[in-house]
């Protein structure tokens, strides 16, 4: 269950849906279910993300307005993905957010994540990624 998570500066809707899509096909064209795929996006305000002690939005920017002031991308998936995999997703996230060598701060991590740790569901239906059922809790004892 790949999950990205993108903070940058707000995007509009219609720009997040199309990062979310191209990121969701090359997944898919790689074997993963479309379902499976969870791209998230979390607003970074001006003073909150720092470079050399400098915030980024204080650094040069000139680019033609289509790419990403920053961004900072955390990208967890599979602990068994080589870094063929790894090198493209990470390529297809910074063309997806149309950063670039103009683009003042990127900064992108992989956090292998075994499917046994990603837990889904909520209440007694929940269920471990790798399929594994999670039995209820034991009801307390009066």
């Amino acid at each position: 269950m790949p999950t990205i998570t993108i903070r940058t500066p707000e995007l509009p809707v219609p720009r997040r849906r199309a990062v979310a899509l191209r990121l969701t096909r090359w997944l898919t064209d790689r074997g993963v279910e479309a379902g499976h795929v969870v791209v998230r996006f979390e607003p970074t305000e001006d003073g909150t993300v720092f470079s050399g002690g400098m915030p980024v939005e204080a650094l040069p920017y000139e680019t033609d307005g289509t790419g990403p002031r920053h961004a900072s991308v955390t990208v967890c998936v599979g602990p068994d993905r080589d870094d063929a995999f790894r090198d493209g997703l990470a390529r297809c996230i910074t063309e997806a957010l149309g950063a670039d060598a103009r683009t003042p701060f990127c900064y992108l991590e992989f956090r292998p994540t075994s499917p046994s740790d990603v837990y889904l569901g909520a209440g007694e239906r929940m269920r471990r990624a790798d399929g594994t059922a999670v039995e209820p809790a034991p009801a307390a004892a009066v």
